[in-house]
């Protein structure tokens, strides 16, 4: 009986039997799909979050501290000035608000106002009424300004310099269908009446961000010199090798935090940090791998053929040591968050009110012993373990897949 040939034997190129491999490793394979999942959420965060304000900064101080599924009634009420941004803009920058949200136990209508109870928290109502004139309603972004009320109606104009009139049923209509909304905090809210999820979501960007400029300063840095020290070898090998030991010899903190402190405070300054420390991994692992390479044949053929050693490291050499760099890459990718959320939680890393992962934590983590509100420094620190366990599953999995052993 013939033998069923395999699909090595049938000729499958090397990358798809990387795939395979890959693919195979569930832990690996589920790490990607978190970070794909990470990629889209860093892009288009903003179209999606409840919070799409800049930066998710939309503040409440009667919101504070709100439990997670928390749900209020809110007030919403057009701003009398609205700022035009583009679609650009919006989508990667998010969106200034157009409305004030004013938290309400409850509302009704009296003549031409609104009388509403606002929400102060912590089960306390305030005895008192708080009035709003009911032409706010009308100004809604196609009815900028309200001009007169005369009896039952409101007259407004609008943008469009056309006289637009409504009673006050047709208003009493659109605050109970559109101006009062219900909101619910899934994560809850910090001391500041944040949406939590709305910020953990934005700080993706953030994080994935500094690791992918980290990661890309490390691998120019590190193919670079460890290209140099394996092709070359002699005096400049060994003083690339200096180099690697004498920054090995530094706890790799400590010199984030010297480099960030001569740099300066801020989200650029972070990954210029994080990535010049991680450049001696990749530049060890190439400088070990053209070891072994710069003596096989096509490189002796590519000498005698007179082919510039650029071309031939570039072209030939770097080319067959790509996985053993991809698996140090993605495993200096969690490093990179890891530095990230670190120099964040000292105060040296991206800056107030910039949601990063690792000043959330340093913003709530006096939360953690307060029944109720610990959610407020777990929830942050399981996205960043999340993240960190997800490159670490791929990095382990791209060694495996590249091992053809």
């Amino acid at each position: 009986m013939e033998r069923k040939k395999s699909k090595i034997e049938t000729g499958e190129s090397p990358g798809k039997k990387v795939w395979r491999r890959f693919e195979s490793n569930p832990l690996a394979f589920v790490g990607l799909i978190f970070i794909c999942l990470a990629i889209f959420i860093s892009l288009f965060a903003y179209v999606f979050i409840p919070d799409n304000t800049p930066l998710s900064n939309r503040m409440n101080l009667a919101l504070s501290n709100q439990s997670p599924g928390f749900t209020v009634q809110m007030l919403k009420l057009p701003k009398k000035s609205i700022e035009v941004e583009n679609i650009f803009e919006r989508l990667f920058f998010g969106r200034k608000d157009r409305y004030d949200f004013i938290p309400v136990y409850d509302t009704k209508m009296v003549g031409d106002k609104i009388v509403y109870r606002e929400f102060t928290g912590d089960g306390i109502e305030l005895a008192k009424y708080d009035t709003l004139n009911i032409a706010r309603i009308a100004t809604s972004i196609k009815d900028r300004t309200a001009v007169t009320f005369d009896g039952n109606l409101i007259s407004a104009i609008g943008s469009d310099n056309i006289m637009h009139q409504y009673s006050l049923s047709e208003l009493s209509l659109r605050l109970k269908d559109e101006s009062l909304i219900e909101r619910t905090f899934y994560f809850g809210t910090d001391r500041y009446g944040r949406d939590l999820l709305s910020r953990i979501l934005a700080g993706t960007r953030v994080t994935f961000g500094v690791g992918l400029v980290a990661v890309l300063i490390s691998l120019i840095v590190g193919v670079f010199m460890g290209s140099m020290a394996g092709f070359f070898r002699g005096k400049i090998d060994s003083l690339v090798l200096w180099l690697i030991n004498v920054t090995w010899s530094i706890p790799t903190l400590l010199l984030v935090i010297a480099i960030t402190l001569v740099m300066g405070k801020g989200f650029t300054q972070v990954f210029i940090a994080v990535g010049l420390t991680m450049w001696v991994d990749v530049a060890r692992i190439v400088r070990g791998q053209l070891f072994a390479v710069r003596e096989l044949e096509y490189v002796s053929a590519g000498k005698a053929l007179g082919y510039k050693n650029s071309r031939i490291i570039l072209f030939h050499m770097l080319p067959n040591i790509v996985g053993p760099v991809l698996v140090v890459a993605a495993a200096n990718f969690s490093t990179a968050i890891l530095l990230e959320a670190g120099l964040s939680f000292l105060g040296i890393g991206a800056q107030p009110p910039t949601p990063s992962w690792g000043s959330m934590i340093k913003e709530n983590y006096g939360y953690i012993i307060i029944p109720g509100s610990a959610y407020l420094a777990i929830l942050p620190g399981i996205a960043i373990m999340i993240m960190t366990m997800a490159f670490t599953f791929v990095a382990n999995g791209l060694r495996d897949a590249f091992d053809s052993k």
